[in-house]
């Protein structure tokens, strides 16, 4: 146990650390500019189809169990959207598509920086006096906390869309009683919740993988449990801040 416990601070001791060092100034702002583009075109656009799939799906799976289970004539119809509404935007977006993109984004930083680490390009980087925690990590942190959101938006419009077209299709539901049942009752404070837990996520998601590869040890074995323990990690991450989120806001 008390082993467990020392593990478990000289993690979180080597974690502040690594992002204690990240923050120094740049030494080429084109550079650090060029590995930035790359790294939103890695973690956002790339990931796109994977959240447009998950999102739909989402959206119309919802609709049909909540049709399923509100099967009461004395409840209206329009209730339902409002329950897939409120569910979509506080809690199945921002949490399963970020459960994904830890094991999509993460694992890719997390093999990428253990494969630099393990090939000692980070010791050749080190010895040109680059600060390898600014140049290989910031980038990957900075544009995951600006495109994970925006991808948590586009998942929560298509999952209402793909409920709003569910319910057509199936006779569940009217587009009037759809659309009526999104707006009544309506709370933009959800919306606040759902960004706070996006921007929470992504810095998981970017951070706990860019850890575990920066600092993996060994060969490609190594960087295989590397990866895979940094998906695991990030995971609990995520759904243990979503539940202290969800505590302290709601």
């Amino acid at each position: 146990m008390l082993k467990m416990i020392s593990l478990f601070f000289e993690h979180l001791g080597r974690y502040t650390l690594m992002l204690k060092g990240m923050f120094s100034k740049p030494e080429n702002g084109k550079v650090y500019w060029k590995e930035f583009m790359h790294q939103c075109i890695d973690i956002g656009f790339r990931s796109l189809p994977i959240v447009i799939i998950i999102s739909v799906f989402l959206g119309a799976v919802m609709t049909v169990q909540t049709a399923y289970q509100l099967i009461s004539p004395i409840i209206p119809k329009y209730v339902m959207a409002q329950v897939v509404r409120d569910s979509v935007i506080l809690e199945l977006s921002p949490t399963i598509i970020c459960i994904v993109l830890a094991g999509v984004v993460g694992s890719k930083i997390a093999s990428e920086l253990g494969n630099m680490r393990v090939s000692e390009q980070i010791d050749a980087l080190e010895i040109m006096g680059i600060n390898t925690k600014s140049y290989l990590v910031m980038p990957k942190l900075v544009s995951a906390l600006i495109m994970i959101p925006c991808l948590i938006v586009i998942a929560i419009s298509l999952s209402l869309a793909g409920g709003f077209a569910t319910g057509l299709l199936t006779g569940i539901m009217s587009s009037e009683q759809y659309t009526y049942g999104l707006v009544e009752g309506f709370k933009a404070f959800g919306i606040l919740v759902a960004m706070v837990k996006a921007f929470t996520f992504a810095f998981i998601i970017a951070s706990v993988p860019a850890y575990y590869g920066y600092n993996v040890e060994g060969g490609a074995l190594e960087i295989g449990r590397s990866s895979t323990t940094s998906v695991v990690v990030s995971c609990i991450m995520i759904l243990f801040a979503d539940y202290v989120i969800t505590m302290l806001m709601l």
